[in-house]
């Protein structure tokens, strides 16, 4: 059996030395479906190829460094592909060109390996809390650890609203941390805009649809000086003498103005914006001031006091008259409603013949007897009499008709304004009452609505019986949430004049009451994990967006102890991390697992003994993990797994990370077990009476071993030590010789024995022996010669040759040969 397996490998030999390395292109019969495959990292999908021709000498997958089994006789093969950041695939066929000779073709898979974002995190840089009007205000969005990045879009958003896209062209396949940017000029208007960004990996409508991940809203701040909210510098207002009035200075502001007061030379202690005075009865101005950090502005009020007139009391007269049977009057219109300071109109006739005239009574706007008419106007071009009761009379000549026109007199308020029940802001979950005065209002039939923004939250009628004007008040009790900050709240005041009423309703708005509504922290948008550079990150560094009122301070702990969070962190201080945000009402708490990286360095001893198979504890250190590179003897290599005696030598190690590399050199001893030179371990020799031997014992090892041969003693036996060598003589052999004899080789790794066990023979066999040795040595003669044309075979088919001048005739037998060899792949 043994012949025919060695002749089986030489036929393989035979045919690898046959193939051709070239495969052309339009004979390349492999497909692959799919050709290209997009995967997560650590996913596994299956590909399957295929050949267009029949496959007579085996098919195979080479993943990596790894080759699978040849499949014969198949023109389809399968493989899974395990995705990592380096992965990648072949599959191969072996062909058989026109000249019967081998050659080899492979079709490529393309693979893109990707990973979602770990996170999305979004800061103002520099960490500012808030900006002014018309200044630059700067957000970064971190897109953390994702692949590959020329796939990733980031998304603005403003107020759900994209605004800006961005791409990038870093063709790096492994995991990155990339950063967008966005610039704006801030308006007040842009105070509480949410922005947030997005990122999602984009393969195309035919690629996989990957998830967008979102960062926390972050809202803008923006803080600007006071405005007045009616735009005017000056107001005036008329009152009755006696009358209370409400004066209005409703600014707006970020931060929140403050108001002074003035009249005069006197300054009011009030701080409001609504200042109100009781029973007003002089002309005066008051001075108002609204002020922030940013600015200030001004504004006059001037107060008008018309002093009070006694109207004329005239008897109560009978309702309006609807023309009835034997009723000589009409009134067109009977019922009139008109806004005061309008003009007015209403005409008096009648169907009496035997009138002797007609008139009207009226403390404004009144006309003497008409006679010989059958109608009368009275008509008022500015109507300011509340009391006003005008009569249409007509005289018959036994007896006088009058009739009583039914007039409504409104006016919208002068001031509707909203205010603080109780001074100070509002807190979370705690009932306020907002209260909204109407001035100067009749009558006083209305519909009050309260308003958060643009939405209704309550509604309030109020029904007072006076037809002159009068001052009344709505009052809203709300149970803020922290949402309510900053809120605009308002009432708008209806009159409510009836089905006949003027269109549109008559309608007052204030202006907005801004809430300021205290709330205890709640910190949002802290990264989860976040790395550094060691000695130049800092704690302040990591964005913690803290939402609360009034803002909180911000405290960061480590193990529980408070530290200082500009000061630059050591690799030593990686870990948990503990943010607080405090304010007067409570805190908030959040976690972020800090590592601190840093450049790679070595600690490694300069020489290491490591036994077969083992391998020199010697890595660097640095975060992220450092790669490393080998090289032995000027010449790049690659760390065996396995380290065999053939390894030991000297190394110098390059580790390499984002921050820096560093160099190290090492020599390595690789120890190993004794080996025999002479690998069959258990000898039989036969020996012929009186014949002389010699038995060596020779072994290699690391460190060198210790060579003992162990037998019966005879006189006819010695030892000899030669270099690495101990042999054992046997002179004029006897039978006393036959035995077992053995040799150990012993080093501190290990030992290995061999057995050499001598038997006796007469002389008469000596011949017979001989014979055999002969017959082996034209064996071995035979096989040499086949490998030898095997060998000329190989060298013949690839190569460079030097063409040698024969000198034959001088004497000289020089063949050519090759001065290269194709290896097969």
């Amino acid at each position: 059996m043994m012949p025919l397996r060695i002749l089986g490998l030489f036929l393989l030999m035979f045919l690898l030395c046959d193939a051709d390395s070239t495969c052309p292109a339009e004979s390349n019969p492999l497909f692959l479906d799919p050709p290209e495959i997009i995967v997560e990292y650590n996913q596994s999908v299956i590909v399957n190829c295929t050949s267009r021709e029949v496959n007579d000498h085996g098919m195979y997958w080479r993943c990596g460094n790894k080759s699978s089994e040849l499949e014969e006789d198949y023109d389809f093969i399968t493989t899974e592909i395990i995705s990592d950041w380096n992965v990648k695939a072949q599959c191969k066929i072996i062909m058989l060109n026109d000249n019967n000779d081998n050659y080899e073709c492979s079709k490529d898979l393309e693979i893109t390996v990707y990973q979602n974002p770990e996170d999305v995190v979004l800061f103002p840089i520099n960490h500012v809390r808030a900006t002014v009007e018309g200044t630059e205000y700067d957000l970064q969005c971190d897109v953390i650890n994702v692949a590959p990045v020329q796939n990733l879009t980031v998304r603005w958003y403003k107020d759900n609203e994209i605004i800006k896209t961005d791409s990038f062209t870093n063709t790096t396949k492994t995991p990155e941390s990339e950063s967008s940017l966005l610039s704006i000029i801030t308006k007040r208007g842009d105070n509480g805009t949410r922005f947030r960004c997005e990122a999602q990996l984009d393969f195309g409508p035919h690629g996989p649809q990957c998830p967008a991940i979102s960062s926390v809203e972050h809202t803008v701040n923006v803080q600007y000086a006071p405005e007045f909210m009616n735009k005017t510098g000056t107001d005036y207002i008329y009152v009755r003498e006696g009358d209370n009035v409400t004066l209005n200075c409703e600014a707006e502001g970020n931060p929140p103005p403050i108001f002074h007061w003035t009249r005069g030379e006197i300054n009011i202690l009030e701080k409001t914006s609504n200042l109100f005075i009781n029973q007003v009865d002089t002309n005066t101005t008051y001075n108002c001031v609204a002020i922030n950090d940013l600015g200030s502005i001004s504004k006059q009020i001037h107060i008008h006091v018309a002093k009070t007139v006694i109207a004329m009391t005239i008897p109560e007269a009978s309702p309006p008259i609807v023309q009835i049977a034997d009723f000589p009057l009409t009134l067109m219109p009977a019922e009139i409603l008109v806004r005061f300071g309008d003009p007015i109109s209403v005409n008096c006739s009648t169907s009496a013949t035997d009138i002797k005239g007609m008139g009207w009574e009226a403390t404004l706007g009144g006309t003497p007897l008409e006679e010989n008419v059958t109608h009368v106007t009275w008509s008022v071009d500015k109507l300011e009499d509340w009391a006003i009761r005008p009569i249409c009379y007509v005289t018959l000549p036994d007896e006088q008709y009058t009739a009583i026109p039914n007039i409504t007199l409104y006016k919208t308020p002068d001031i509707v304004s909203v205010s603080a029940l109780k001074d100070g802001p509002m807190m979370e979950g705690t009932e306020h009452q907002l209260k909204c005065d109407i001035i100067n209002v009749a009558p006083a039939n209305l519909k009050v609505k309260w308003y958060r923004g643009n939405e209704t939250v309550f509604t309030h009628m109020i029904n007072e019986s006076s037809v002159t004007p009068v001052n009344v008040s709505s009052t809203w009790s709300v149970t803020p949430e922290k949402d309510y900050n900053g809120a605009h709240l308002r009432c708008k005041v209806e009159l409510d004049l009836g089905p006949n009423g003027p269109e549109p309703i008559p309608t007052v708005t204030s202006a907005p009451y801004i809430a300021v509504v205290h709330y205890k922290p709640l910190i949002q948008g802290c990264p989860k994990h976040y790395a550094g550079l060691e000695n130049q990150f800092s704690m302040d560094e990591v964005f913690c967006q803290s939402d609360g009122n009034p803002p909180p301070t911000l405290h960061w702990y480590n193990q529980g102890t408070l530290i200082n969070a500009s000061e630059p962190l050591k690799r030593t201080n990686s870990g948990e991390y503990t943010v607080e945000a405090v304010n007067s009402l409570g805190k908030s708490k959040a976690s972020v697992d800090i590592t601190i990286e840093y450049s790679p360095s070595f600690t490694c001893n300069d020489h290491y003994d490591v036994e077969e198979n083992g391998a020199p504890d010697c890595k660097p250190e640095g975060i992220p993990a450092p790669y490393i590179t080998w090289f032995k003897d000027g010449i790049k290599t690659v760390s065996p797994l396995h380290w065999t005696m053939h390894d030991s030598g000297e190394y110098l190690l390059i580790a390499t990370n984002k921050h820096g590399k560093a160099n190290h050199t090492l020599f390595i001893n690789v120890l190993y077990a004794p080996v025999f030179k002479d690998r069959d371990y258990n000898v039989t020799v036969i020996m012929t009476i009186g014949e002389n031997m010699t038995f060596a014992c020779s072994a290699e090892g690391n460190p060198s071993p210790e060579l003992t041969w162990t037998y019966e003693p005879a006189v006819n036996v010695f030892e000899n030590t030669w270099g690495r060598q101990k042999s054992i003589n046997i002179t004029k052999a006897t039978s006393t010789n036959i035995g077992v004899y053995s040799c150990t080789a012993t080093n501190k790794v290990g030992s290995v024995r061999r057995f050499i066990t001598i038997t006796m023979k007469d002389k008469t066999s000596k011949a017979a022996s001989s014979l055999w040795i002969i017959i082996t040595l034209l064996i071995c003669s035979f096989i040499l010669i086949f490998i030898l044309m095997i060998y000329l075979k190989c060298k013949k088919k690839d190569g460079q040759y030097n063409f040698i001048h024969d000198r034959s005739n001088e004497g000289f037998d020089i063949p050519m040969s090759t001065k290269s060899v194709y290896n097969h792949a």
